[in-house]
């Protein structure tokens, strides 16, 4: 009976753990890579409107911001599906990969519900 009764602990806790995990392993390292240039007057825009209040933000904690210069190099780990053109362009990468992508800046009341729909597009389904 003892023997019993620990095997279905066991069990029990095991698949509390099996349930408490999955999401965790279900979550991606979400970034937003802005990638400009000396002389964007839209990055300028940009980074007026948006970059003071952007890390305060649910996107900005979703997915924390990180800049590079259109023509320098990817760093290592970052996937693409294509070279940026414009400037500013908006790269979501989850788990380095691009998961989504606005091309320029349409301003503060586009931008945001952009991003919120790229992001949400880019996060697993739950049930």
């Amino acid at each position: 009976m003892k023997e019993t009764v620990n095997m279905t602990l066991r069990s029990i806790l095991t698949g509390l753990f099996v349930l408490l995990a999955a999401p965790a392993a279900m979550a991606q390292d979400l970034r937003l890579a802005m990638f400009e240039q000396p002389g964007c007057i839209y990055c300028l825009q940009w980074n007026e409107e948006v970059a003071p209040e952007y890390p305060k933000t649910d996107e900005g904690k979703a997915a924390p911001l990180f800049r590079l210069q259109l023509r320098d190099p990817l760093p290592e780990g970052i996937t693409l599906v294509s070279e940026p053109v414009f400037t500013p362009t908006f790269v979501l990468l989850a788990d380095g990969k691009e998961a989504g992508r606005i091309e320029g800046y349409p301003g503060e009341d586009f931008f945001w519900p952009l991003l919120a729909g790229i992001i949400k597009g880019a996060r697993p389904a739950t049930n």
